[in-house]
């Protein structure tokens, strides 16, 4: 619909940010009520997520490609961390020259598909186990998607295997990098994978922060609070999918610091924000009370 009829940016982003809020104020404060304006939260990141790439040719006249090569051949003394990771542990047959997939390269795939499960089924944990932390842990989930794709707007980044797209004909210096989840894909759904990815893509310049890293780093410290073992669960999965990443082209390492950076800000300076987020709260609730109290 937005693409249909071709609304303005704002309007989309208002009426999308809305949704929750006018929830929050029709129904009473419920279970139910708190999982639905999670899922409407995460209809508007959508919209807010999706929205920079309807004018394909006006964001990638803006798109940022050379800053995170530059700065990962730093940190890869030289060499992009995805070239060599890829160099060192992808396999290729020489006969047919098609990609020989590993139990490895299986699991790290797999890895980055799950991310679209993880910090919504670390929530739903907290909801279960301790309700009573349920609203802190989804204001600071949130807040990473959101301020994460504010960057979305403002810097358009290209992933590597963007970026290796376009050097040959941009002189942009790029490393020929494969975009292994893709590749895999392909080849384990099969005439599948074209429908199944139009649903989960939609911006392919939404790199930098990689929030696919920040919101499952986000997830560890939150189920790390409820005890050891889903700490130690969440943490093991946040180093792996961040190698995945890396490796299977989809972020350069930078993304990743940036990522983590993202999260390590909401957690230091959310609770400044605590006394705001409380009135508002509170507005809320008073409107809610308004539009229930002759029932």
């Amino acid at each position: 619909m937005r693409k249909r009829i071709e609304a303005p940016p704002l309007i989309t982003q208002t009426v999308a940010f809305a949704a929750p809020v006018a929830l929050c104020v029709a129904v009473r404060r419920s279970r139910t009520r708190d999982v639905a304006v999670c899922a409407l939260q995460m209809w508007a990141y959508l919209a807010a997520y999706k929205t920079p790439h309807d004018d394909e040719a006006a964001q990638s006249e803006r798109v940022h490609i050379d800053y995170p090569i530059d700065i990962d051949r730093v940190l890869g003394l030289g060499e992009l961390p995805t070239l060599r990771l890829q160099r060192a542990l992808a396999r290729v047959d020489p006969a047919s020259g098609t990609p020989s997939w590993r139990a490895l390269d299986r699991v790290l795939v797999w890895a980055h598909w799950t991310w679209f499960m993880v910090p919504h089924g670390s929530l739903a944990y907290i909801l279960v186990r301790h309700p009573e932390r349920f609203e802190r842990a989804a204001v600071m989930t949130y807040a990473v998607f959101d301020l994460g794709a504010s960057f979305y707007w403002l810097a358009p980044t290209a992933p590597p295997w963007y970026a290796a797209s376009v050097a040959g004909r941009e002189d942009h210096g790029a490393e020929d990098v494969r975009r292994m989840m893709v590749e895999y894909g392909e080849h384990f759904w099969r005439d599948g994978w074209g429908p199944l990815y139009s649903v989960f893509g939609g911006n392919p310049l939404a790199a930098m922060p990689s929030l696919h890293f920040a919101t499952s780093l986000m997830a560890a410290f939150l189920l790390a609070q409820e005890g050891p073992l889903a700490g130690g669960l969440g943490a093991a999965y946040a180093a792996t999918l961040g190698f995945a990443l890396v490796y299977l082209g989809e972020h350069y390492a930078v993304d990743l610091l940036a990522g983590a950076a993202l999260t390590g800000a909401v957690r230091r300076f959310g609770p400044r924000a605590g006394p705001a987020l409380e009135r508002f709260g509170r507005a809320i609730a008073a409107l809610e009370a308004m539009a229930h109290e002759t029932s």
